[in-house]
């Protein structure tokens, strides 16, 4: 789900690492039980998913923006080639979401594209708690492995399962794989793991798909608290592109379908884009390293600059978290900087104009009322990173309308909590309209500005062959209940089978 509010130990590995805590045993005895007593034992080509934008058409508050991203965050301290839909824009609450199918005959679920997250789950038939219908009444599908041909459950003496921290102690072939998330607020997310197919759109030329499926193993939720299960902005789950061997990404690569390889280009301009897997092949991208030993996708930021002036940072600063470096994380919808970076920055733009009258909203968003062109009136913010890769963020993009008012996007990371002062979390606010390239083979990522109404290359390393991958973008109230036809569609590039 990306990183200052709620967080998340960082899923099943740390869930058992944590297990010696009384409540930890508890809440794993309890899912055991649940699943036992509830009877869930069951049995290199491109491709698309369909994605819709969750909060379309809404009027959204500053406040469901930063919780939006409060369930977040540490959830990164704690993709398949896909056609997008929707905005990230703040006032638009941007939040991405994909319809799949999954199971045999397959039914289709709304996920949340998340590459903050490394586990993807859907709620399943033994939750109780979970809602029946989500976000603007949409119809929510309880997963059940009984009614699919393909699903089976995952044994904890699954490599799968030991590979991500899950596997029990005294484990044997009938026993679950189980999993649990919990966050700093106390609430969770348990159930235990199943394989079955994942119904996705192959990608068979320019702008074309044929009907494909990958098998994909993935939690299946039985228990929920907190927000998790409220029926206010609920989906049918999560579809996790983090790094992990638990992600589907991760998944599909190590059965020899997909290049470890893929891209997203968010349009804030028109809403929608492309989140694509494969090698992209035009346009090319600078690139710089992906820090070594972190969960997430996380690079070494070396310098912000405001209009032609680089902020006065010491080096000492830096050195706090240059270890762990910004994530980039498209699930989440600000970005959010250092105390040291976020004072000195905000300051520097609102020097531009000196005659404002700043007002603090809600006790967190600095806002103040503003007839002119922002772009005219106020700097670009350039942020630096390894190896000369740098990021552009124009006014128009770290602006935008509040109740009459103009607020900035900058948002202090260190604000709710002292142990999150030197978190930096780039979120679609500075990632939208550039197409951003992800090589988890050469542990690399790269970005450049790019129109992402357009269309990408990727190559097809088997055949050879290179196709194209258009954008796609759905209308800002669109309803779910429309024919599939309709729907956007994200390329998803998947290599043929061999």
């Amino acid at each position: 789900m990306g990183a200052t509010g709620r967080g998340r130990f960082s899923g099943a590995g740390d869930f058992i690492r944590f297990s010696g805590f009384s409540v930890c045993v508890f809440y794993m005895s309890l899912l055991l039980n649940f699943v036992d007593s509830n009877g869930a034992d069951a049995t290199g080509g491109t491709g698309v998913i369909k994605v819709n934008y969750k909060f379309a058409g809404s009027d959204p508050t500053l406040s469901a923006l930063r919780a939006h991203d409060d369930i977040r965050h540490l959830a990164v301290l704690s993709g398949v080639d896909l056609p997008l839909g929707g905005t990230g824009r703040p006032e638009a609450v941007g939040l991405y979401y994909a319809k799949i199918g999954i199971g045999t005959p397959p039914k289709d679920y709304y996920v949340q594209v998340d590459t903050g997250s490394d586990i993807t789950w859907v709620n399943c038939i033994q939750c109780q708690q979970c809602p029946r219908k989500g976000y603007h009444g949409i119809e929510l599908t309880l997963y059940d492995p009984k009614d699919s041909l393909t699903g089976e459950l995952v044994p904890c003496n699954r490599s799968f399962c030991k590979a991500i921290g899950a596997g029990l102690s005294n484990c044997s072939a009938n026993v679950s794989c189980v999993y649990a998330e919990i966050y700093s607020d106390g609430s969770y997310n348990m159930g235990y793991f199943v394989e079955d197919f994942v119904q996705y759109d192959l990608v068979s030329g320019d702008l074309k798909t044929n009907s494909g499926n990958g098998s994909v193993m993935f939690g299946c939720s039985v228990r929920q608290s907190g927000d998790l299960g409220s029926s206010d902005d609920a989906l049918d789950g999560i579809l996790g592109f983090g790094k992990s061997t638990a992600s589907m990404l991760s998944q599909l690569a190590s059965t020899g379908k997909v290049r470890k390889m893929f891209a997203h280009c968010l349009d804030g301009v028109n809403g929608g884009g492309i989140f694509a897997i494969g090698h992209v092949v035009q346009p090319q991208v600078n690139t710089t390293r992906l820090l070594p030993n972190q969960p997430h996708y996380n690079v070494n930021m070396t310098g912000v600059q405001v209009g032609l002036d680089f902020l006065n940072l010491t080096r000492d600063n830096f050195t706090k978290f240059e270890n762990k470096g910004a994530i980039i994380d498209s699930g989440t919808t600000l970005a959010y900087l250092p105390q040291f970076i976020y004072d000195p920055l905000v300051r520097k733009i609102l020097s531009w104009q000196q005659h404002l009258k700043v007002q603090i909203l809600h006790d967190e968003y600095s806002c103040f009322d503003y007839s002119g062109s922002v772009d005219e009136g106020f700097p670009t913010v350039t942020l630096h990173f390894e190896n000369s890769l740098s990021l552009t963020v124009y006014p128009h993009d770290y602006l935008f309308p509040f109740e009459g008012l103009i607020c900035i996007g900058w948002q202090n990371s260190g604000l709710s909590s002292p142990d999150k002062m030197n978190i930096t979390l780039l979120g679609d606010l500075v990632l939208s309209n550039k197409l951003v390239v992800y090589d988890l083979e050469n542990q690399t990522i790269g970005w450049t500005e790019y129109n992402c109404s357009s269309t990408i290359k990727l190559k097809d390393e088997i055949t050879g062959s290179v196709h194209l991958v258009g954008a796609h973008s759905l209308p800002s109230g669109c309803n779910l209940n429309i024919p599939s036809s309709l729907l956007v569609l994200m390329g998803l590039l998947l290599l043929l089978l061999l």
